[in-house]
């Protein structure tokens, strides 16, 4: 009766179609808690390079022209700490700080004059000898408790929800077109917020059909005063002047938003601008945004958690990514979580699904795994065939999800800026960056019946990998 009831689940459908408004946000590489990502992830990259093996969780803040990095690490690298943070920074592209709220010159931290603190330790031995000491790589335990999420939707070309998409794709198009030049008075710092009417269809799926609302409030230099050859470091071309607020904001919607929108593929193969048609534009809305960086606001790695996932759909763990290697499964184990979710909605088994795993600290089997597709799965399979499914294709152990998705290599800080899911994945250097973007082909069991996708259960090796 139990397992009857258990296949029954999320079989039904809703009944009747439903529209709904949902936001979704997201930040620039150049806002404080998303540099602190970056740096605890070049740090990451960094051990990586040296010894494949390190035990890293490393964890940055920073305020005003100070960055301060902490947190236990045991690697046979030899790290100049200071030299990664400044490099990090140069990279986004903060090299100017002023302490005083009123100059408008002051980016909010400088890569050649902040002072830099280093607090870290190495991994604890009662940590090290619970979860890795003395065994095999596929028997690596997890190394800490907790619950992951992996979601996919079929709205997107990338199985990402839209909201999500554009708010990542708008951030990550300011920064392109400040670096590039086009837009060479913009800032590092930056949000962006997103808002699409969506219509639920009764088979559960869900459908974007107008783009609602926008929001951006981006860091800029001073309105029709600031000159390029100040506010570009190395800039040597034709003297150039920032445009008034008025202008600003029109060259943000047509270079970026609609620039953006247009880059964005739904799943009937037209742009994402042909959802936007009249929304409501809210850009800047608080009149000027010139300080911006740590000085305006403190900076911390791992707290924006949903704009690294899923921007608030499905659902989410409360573990952060960055500064983590792959032994740490809140990071490790949300990978894999994606890839199952995309691989569940790429194969045809279901238009959206949401897949939950949860581990204890040195136990490599995960404890538990949950599928949910909100009906909208091949109508003969219920959420306990699909888990079925997962178990057969995928080994969720903390050293089989490291070799998998090849997790060993250092290509982290990649990941900290403008969303882990969603990214196109690729090889260079010999390095499979985003490798749990990539799908398997699952497509065989759509035609399956529950009983054969049991008979297929059995006959694999699933209890190696997965508790009974």
């Amino acid at each position: 009766m139990a397992a009857a009831a258990a296949r029954e689940r999320s079989r039904s459908p809703p009944k009747s179609k439903r529209s709904f408004l949902f936001s979704s946000e997201s930040v620039n590489e150049g806002h404080p808690d998303k540099l602190c990502d970056q740096v605890s992830d070049a740090i990451l990259d960094a051990c990586l390079s040296v010894d494949p093996k390190s035990k890293v969780a490393c964890e940055t803040a920073t305020k005003d022209n100070m960055v301060a990095v902490m947190g236990e690490i045991t690697t046979e690298a030899k790290l100049d700490y200071e030299a990664i943070v400044r490099r990090t920074l140069k990279q986004i592209g903060y090299d100017s700080f002023i302490d005083d709220l009123s100059a408008v010159d002051s980016k909010g931290i400088s890569d050649t004059t902040c002072e830099v603190l280093v607090r870290i330790n190495k991994q604890s031995p009662d940590i090290a000898g619970g979860v890795h000491v003395g065994k095999d790589d596929m028997d690596v335990g997890a190394g800490d408790q907790g619950i992951m999420f992996g979601y996919a939707s079929d709205e997107t070309s990338d199985c990402l929800p839209l909201t999500h998409s554009v708010a990542t794709k708008l951030g990550k198009k300011l920064t392109d077109v400040r670096k590039n030049g086009d837009l060479w008075w913009l800032r590092p710092d930056g949000k962006t917020q997103v808002t699409i009417k969506y219509e639920e269809q009764a088979d559960g799926s869900v459908e974007p059909k107008e783009i609602h609302t926008v929001v951006i409030s981006t860091q800029h230099a001073e309105p029709l005063k600031a000159v390029r050859s100040k506010e570009c470091a190395g800039y040597s071309g034709p003297e150039m002047t920032a445009p008034s607020m008025e202008d600003m904001n029109k060259a943000i919607e047509e270079q970026v938003i609609k620039a953006c929108l247009s880059e964005i593929i739904l799943k009937n193969g037209a742009p994402a601008l042909s959802l936007y048609s009249n929304p409501h534009l809210h850009i800047n809305p608080s009149g000027k945004f010139i300080i911006g960086g740590p000085q305006g606001d403190a900076g911390l790695t791992g707290r924006k958690i949903i704009i690294d996932t899923y921007g608030g759909w499905g659902a989410h763990g409360g573990g952060a990514f960055s500064g983590k290697d792959p032994t740490k499964v809140d990071r490790s184990a949300a990978y894999i979580c994606r890839q199952m979710a995309k691989t569940i909605v790429k194969s045809g088994l279901a238009k959206r699904c949401l897949v939950q795993l949860s581990y204890a600290i040195g136990v490599a089997k995960p404890l538990s795994l949950f599928v949910e597709c909100y009906g909208s799965q091949v109508k003969q399979l219920g959420a306990v065939d699909i888990e079925n499914i997962l178990k057969i294709e995928f080994d969720c152990r903390p050293g089989a999800i490291a070799v998998s998705l090849a997790l060993r290599e250092p290509k982290y800080q990649e990941t900290a800026a403008y969303c882990h899911f969603g990214r196109e994945p690729y090889t260079k250097d010999g390095r499979k960056y985003f490798e749990w973007e990539n799908a398997k082909d699952a497509s065989k069991y759509v035609s399956m019946t529950a009983a054969e996708v049991e008979t297929e259960l059995k006959a694999s090796n699933y209890l190696v990998k997965w508790v009974d």
